[in-house]
């Protein structure tokens, strides 16, 4: 590993931990009656204060730091005041920062008030979901294991994998090479990871349908069949010994 390396290593490190602490935050502070706007004010903060700065406002046509969801709406959700939490919603934040000029991005699923049983299974599906691609995570292995493991967790409790978004590198760049996907393919059998790689792995799934369409806002990807939908995404460092996951509470 070159002394670059190193530099950005030390930077995610740094940046996973301060982005991990924001997004915990953020969790505490979503109440029944707050906004999306509201949250996406105190990410803001939270990333200033953490002399850091917000990674998705670097994405072409996106101007917010944050993107929060609930119930069927999966991904880049645009943080509004129109929307509101309200009691037994299911809300995702994805939040993303840039720390030395190095980007880090995680996701989490979580409930509000009183929810069904079934929902906070379907949320303890996810958890293990993610755990269990994340444990395959070692130098030299392939895309499809990781994948994979990932899948049959889903598969295993009834839950739609979804296919039309992935994971993906991550560092000096938001979105890089290689993609994770929640469902692998045959040629990502023939890709591998590499040691000092760092790459945002994101159990994207449904309780129906796994299929998306994009919403009158031209940025939300909802279900088809208006069914749940959850994501919980880290940061992780490939090393030779196993995962190193950035974005955890330090």
């Amino acid at each position: 590993m070159d002394q670059h390396d190193q530099k950005r290593i030390v930077a995610m490190r740094a940046g996973g931990a301060k982005l991990a602490l924001i997004r915990e935050e953020l969790v505490s502070r979503s109440k029944i009656g707050v906004s999306f706007a509201q949250i996406e004010d105190w990410a803001q903060s939270l990333i200033a204060e953490s002399k850091a700065l917000p990674s998705f406002s670097t994405v072409s046509g996106y101007g917010w730091a944050t993107c929060i969801m609930k119930n069927n709406e999966l991904c880049h959700g645009i943080p509004t005041k129109e929307k509101v939490i309200v009691d037994g919603d299911l809300i995702t934040i994805d939040i993303g920062l840039i720390n030395d000029g190095f980007h880090l991005d995680t996701t989490t699923s979580f409930a509000v008030g009183k929810v069904h049983p079934n929902v906070s299974e379907f949320l303890a599906v996810g958890k293990k979901s993610l755990r269990a691609a994340i444990e395959r995570i070692k130098t030299g292995v392939s895309v499809y294991e990781v994948s994979r493991a990932m899948e049959k967790v889903l598969d295993k409790h009834g839950f739609g994998a979804v296919t039309q978004l992935t994971g993906h590198g991550v560092g000096k760049e938001l979105h890089m090479e290689p993609s994770i996907p929640v469902s692998p393919q045959k040629s990502d059998k023939r890709v591998f990871l590499r040691s000092g790689q760092t790459i945002a792995v994101e159990v994207m799934y449904t309780a129906g349908d796994p299929l998306l369409v994009v919403a009158d806002d031209e940025w939300t990807y909802e279900t088809a069949d208006n069914s749940l939908s959850g994501m919980f995404e880290e940061t992780v460092l490939v090393t030779d010994n196993g995962p190193e996951v950035l974005t955890k509470v330090p």
